[in-house]
């Protein structure tokens, strides 16, 4: 079976062109190598008319056609100016078509910026945009409401949060991206691709005569999953008549990546949050559910671990781990007209079936198998009823679905009310989390694309056998998911996922070989690195939904957030109520426009007319649904046959029918991730190829003295992280004492005494050098002065090594170094008095345990080591290379350089 990779865009960089009756927008992949032509016809006044010929053109053919435009549409011939081919903007993808009152406009991403790699495969952030009109201004009608639609659409900042890639699917799992790459293609419905124009140009071969066949790969292209894409209907107009590499798909959330270094092996932890677009809105106008299933402020939250030092998705080592945050599955709101900061919940529509909760939950299982585990943080205990009336139509729902289900696979609930449990001084509220996160991690397992490690049966760990999931030949596989909820599911939420993350942190690492046991302890590199992404995610997620960063945050439930926090909450709480208040009806207004839940029509009221957007919403209001849901058999038909493995993941026919397969060669450009990269054909830059300012552990996180444990999992003091450490200059007593306990944490450990013996002398240097510069110019001198001078330059001089060295060499050595450095010494002395042909007198001599697998090492020779003949050949074609000789070429390099021509000069 041919192997399968990731099709690759062919439409990177694009150019606009304008003449007065069309645009012609200009395509090309990232070499530039391969070209596509759209024409978009500009006298149609209300319509969008787009032709797209599917020809791929080469520089040359683009050139002489923009050239033949240009001259045919000038006024006059010979003539040169504006009325020819202009061209309009540089752009990076096609954001959608939109139409409100009058004519189409077309929305370009104009600037991005490169803010992760899974593999090779880029992920970008959309960091500006342009919207053209397309129409002519001479068959432009005006409409006089125009202007503010525009406005209203313009309110989503595409700036902010959204994220693309030309060869990763971001709307899927790296799970179900990496599974599909190994599920097998129906060779009947393999698309042969062809480059050229036409089938005989692309027989043509220099090399047909050499009997050399290419080999030939699947080029796996999937289709998105709807519910995560925002800008799925502003390209549904041209989706069936453009090539479907002009199609890119964005999503928005949250997208952050930082590097761990474990004794400089690189481990990259990327960290993905993809908000659900249907039933999206703000926080106290989008609550529960819609009649669809899908609850307001759904988010998906993946975790990415993967060793950064081997690129590829089939050679590397990959890990991910997935979790849901989302609105309680109801019939439920809270009328913000009261102005009030907690507004009354109310339960809309009585739902005694669960029909609502049903249909979310089935989502879930077709997306993520079993079991679905809830977590509920919402409180138990109140003086009047407010939260609590969510508990209690929950668990009743859930009681009913369970019942129809298999006993193995029936939704798991789990109450705890986090906000009493904080208030308490007698429970540990991360210490409860986190139990409850080590079970929860052994029922769904995680994703990891290699089976088990030499180091597993090395240093085995009881809980490794427990761990759920699902095994494959190729490693493990998650089955189930963790829906974590509260009122708001901002602040308790981010805490509950984060400490869930950790414990599949710890199990992702263990699995990779990176350490001995799956637990981490806070107060690390590791996990303060992967707080602080928690942290950014929580506040980007906040920030949309609600409208202010994070109130309470990890360190607020640890107890150890300082003072100027409180006051840092308030301010949080106040920006949050503003927005609210004020600020989230034209949000609303604004994703419903983009989203295009309302369409813009001249027979229909306005958008700011509407007193509310409950219709758009709740499709079953406005009319009568025909296929109605059994509350007995409330699953999709064919998931439970599949349980507990997600029915989106099993190659199905009807699963294989969403994937557009490719027939190519090894060394086409549409599947090459490598050349895709590195660009090794062209002149680049390290910026340009490495432009992620990722947070680094070892840089920003690590103490920067010498001596100090450089493992990310060692744990510290608050004081001795690298943060700390290069906020500037100590001036103070006791930050002096701070950065000496920290230079002196290294083995062998000083003694109290010292410590403050070189803290006083610290400050006596500081003293010294707020002095004149002639002062500081000869210290010896005025130190030689006195007996109680030259006590003092030796404290100095002590203090000074220790803090270069991380001990003080002039102290003694302890006893146990002392007996290994005679035993050392006396295998020297001895060594060229022993025989060789008594190897007795050596073990006489000193225990030395052999660690060599060559049978005759010794100090006198070793055994010379053997290279099989693909290293000789290699090591062989270097010397001769370096001679001026060179080597035969090989069938690769010749396959290697018949694709380089084909794809650069033909």
């Amino acid at each position: 079976m041919p192997l399968s990779a990731a099709v690759i865009s062919g439409v990177q960089k694009l150019v606009l062109y304008e003449t007065r009756a069309r645009y012609f927008l200009v395509g090309s992949n990232h070499a530039q190598t391969k070209h596509r032509v759209l024409k978009i016809d500009r006298t149609e006044p209300k319509d969008l008319a787009i032709i797209d010929d599917k020809h791929v053109y080469n520089q040359q053919e683009v050139r002489e056609l923009l050239g033949r435009l240009d001259l045919g549409n000038r006024t006059k011939m010979g003539q040169k100016g504006s009325s020819g081919l202009s061209r309009a903007v540089s752009a990076y993808g096609i954001v959608g078509f939109v139409r409100f009152l009058e004519g189409y406009y077309l929305v370009l991403i104009t600037k991005r910026r490169k803010m992760a790699d899974i593999g090779g495969h880029s992920i970008y952030k959309i960091e500006d945009t342009n919207m053209i009109y397309i129409p002519n201004d001479s068959v432009r009608v005006t409409h006089p409401d125009e202007a503010r639609y525009v406005r209203i659409f313009q309110n989503v900042d595409l700036s902010s949060n959204f994220y693309f890639s030309y060869s990763y699917d971001l709307s899927h799992s790296l799970q179900y991206n990496l599974t599909l790459l190994h599920s097998p293609c129906d060779p009947g419905t393999v698309e042969e691709v062809h480059t050229r124009s036409s089938r005989q140009q692309d027989s043509f071969d220099i090399f047909e005569d050499e009997g050399l066949p290419t080999q030939v790969f699947h080029g796996l292209q999937s289709e998105p999953y709807a519910k995560y894409v925002w800008n799925g209907k502003l390209l549904e107009r041209v989706k069936d008549t453009v090539h479907p590499d002009w199609l890119m798909y964005i999503i928005h959330g949250f997208c952050g990546q930082s590097k761990l270094l474990i004794y400089g092996r690189p481990v990259y932890v990327t960290l993905i949050a993809r908000r659900s677009s249907k039933f999206a809105g703000t926080r106290f106008l989008k609550r529960g559910a819609n009649c669809e299933g899908d609850v307001a402020n759904e988010v998906e939250t993946e975790q990415i671990i993967h060793d950064a030092s081997v690129m590829s998705f089939t050679a590397g080592s990959y890990s991910s781990y997935v979790q849901v945050r989302g609105s309680v599955p109801l019939y439920w709101s809270q009328d913000i007209s009261t102005m009030m900061p907690k507004p009354p919940i109310r339960l809309d529509q009585a739902d005694p079936y669960a029909h609502v909760a049903a249909l979310h939950f089935d989502q879930m299982l077709q997306r993520f198998g079993s079991p679905i585990i809830i977590l509920n943080l919402v409180k138990k205990r109140e003086k009047r009823k407010h939260e609590k009336i969510l508990s209690e139509e929950l668990f009743p729902a859930v009681i009913n679905l369970n019942q129809f289900l298999p006993p193995e696979h029936c939704i798991d609930y789990i109450a705890w009310d986090m906000a009493r449990y904080t208030k308490s001084k007698l429970y540990n509220v991360l210490d409860r989390l986190s139990m409850i996160a080590e079970n929860v991690v052994k029922r769904t397992g995680f994703f990891i694309n290699r089976s088990d490690f030499f180091c597993h049966t090395l240093r085995p760990d009881e809980r490794w056998g427990d761990l759920g999931g699902s095994l494959t030949s190729s490693g493990r596989v998650q089955t189930g998911v963790l829906r974590t909820n509260c009122v708001d599911c901002l602040d308790r939420t981010n805490t509950a996922q984060f400490m869930v993350g950790k414990c599949a942190l710890a199990y992702q690492l263990y699995a990779l070989g990176m350490i001995d046991k799956p637990k981490l302890q806070f107060d690390t590199d590791c996990v303060r690195l992967f707080e602080e992404l928690y942290e950014d995610h929580g506040d980007t997620l906040s920030l949309q939904y609600g409208g202010s960063q994070l109130v309470h945050r990890v360190k607020t439930y640890r107890k150890i957030a300082p003072w100027t926090q409180h006051s840092k909450d308030i301010m949080q709480t106040l920006s949050r109520y503003y927005s609210n208040a004020f600020s989230d009806a034209d949000r609303q207004d604004a994703i419903n426009l983009f989203l295009q839940v309302y369409q813009p029509s001249e027979s229909k009221p306005h958008l700011w007319e509407l007193p509310t957007d409950f219709y758009l919403h709740q499709r079953n209001s406005m009319a009568l649904t025909h296929d109605r849901r059994s509350y007995t058999y409330w699953w999709s038909e064919g998931i439970l046959s599949y349980l507990p493995l997600p029915y989106d993941e099993v190659p199905c026919e009807e699963n294989m029918k969403k994937v557009g397969v490719r027939r190519v060669n090894r060394y086409d450009e549409s599947i090459d991730t490598y050349t895709e990269f590195f660009k090794p054909y062209e002149l680049t830059s390290f910026d340009d190829t490495f432009c992620i300012a990722m947070t680094n552990s070892a840089r920003e996180l690590m103490p920067k003295t010498v001596g100090v444990d450089p493992s990310p999992f060692t744990v510290r003091k608050p004081e001795e992280t690298g943060k700390s450490a290069v906020i500037g200059a100590k001036s103070s007593k006791e930050e002096t004492v701070v950065q000496r306990k920290t230079a002196a944490s290294a083995p062998p450990p000083p003694s109290e005494e010292q410590i403050s013996s070189s803290s006083e002398d610290d400050s006596e240097d500081d003293r010294d050098d707020d002095g004149s510069v002639s002062q500081r110019s000869t210290p010896i001198k005025l130190l030689t002065e006195s007996g109680e001078s030259v006590r003092t330059q030796e404290d100095f001089l002590q203090q000074s090594m220790r803090e270069t060295y991380g001990l003080n060499l002039a102290a003694l050595p302890a006893e146990e170094d002392m007996l290994i450095y005679e035993r050392f010494a006396y295998l020297g002395q001895n060594q060229h008095k022993l025989e060789r042909t008594e190897p007795s007198v050596l073990e006489n001599a000193i225990n030395v345990v052999p660690v060599s697998c060559f049978t005759t090492d010794s100090i006198y020779e070793v055994s010379s080591p053997q290279v099989d003949r693909d290293n000789r050949e290699v090591f062989e074609g270097h010397v001769l290379t370096g001679l001026g000789q060179v080597r035969s070429l090989c069938r690769e390099d010749i396959l290697m350089y018949r694709e380089y021509i084909k794809n650069r000069y033909m």
